[in-house]
C-alpha cells in the first residue's frame, strides 16, 4: 500500500486546475458573503474569503515558479482546460 498523492495529481496542469478551482470557490464565497450576510459577520466572512483566495493565488504563483525552474513546459491554466475539452 503506497502512501502519497493520487496519481491523477502527478501532472502539473491538473494540479493547476485544482488550485484555480479552489480560488474560484473562495472568491464566490467572498462575493456571496458580501451580498447575503449582514453586519460584522458578513464583513469578517468577506475579508476571510478574500484572504484565503489571495493566499491560494500566492501558492499558485510559487507552484508555477517551481514548475518553470524544473524545465517543464506550461502554457497557462486556460490552455490546460482547453486540452481537457478537446
Amino acid at each position: 500500500m503506497a502512501i502519497g498523492p493520487p496519481k491523477t495529481l502527478a501532472d502539473f496542469g491538473t494540479r493547476s486546475i485544482v488550485t484555480h478551482a479552489i480560488m474560484i470557490l473562495g472568491f464566490i464565497g467572498a462575493v456571496a458573503s458580501a451580498l447575503f450576510v449582514e453586519g460584522d459577520v458578513g464583513m469578517v466572512s468577506f475579508v476571510a474569503f478574500v484572504n484565503f483566495t489571495s493566499g491560494m493565488w500566492i501558492c499558485q504563483s510559487i507552484h508555477s515558479l517551481g514548475n518553470t525552474a524544473a524545465g517543464v513546459e506550461y502554457d497557462g491554466v486556460l490552455n490546460e482546460v482547453l486540452q481537457y475539452v478537446r
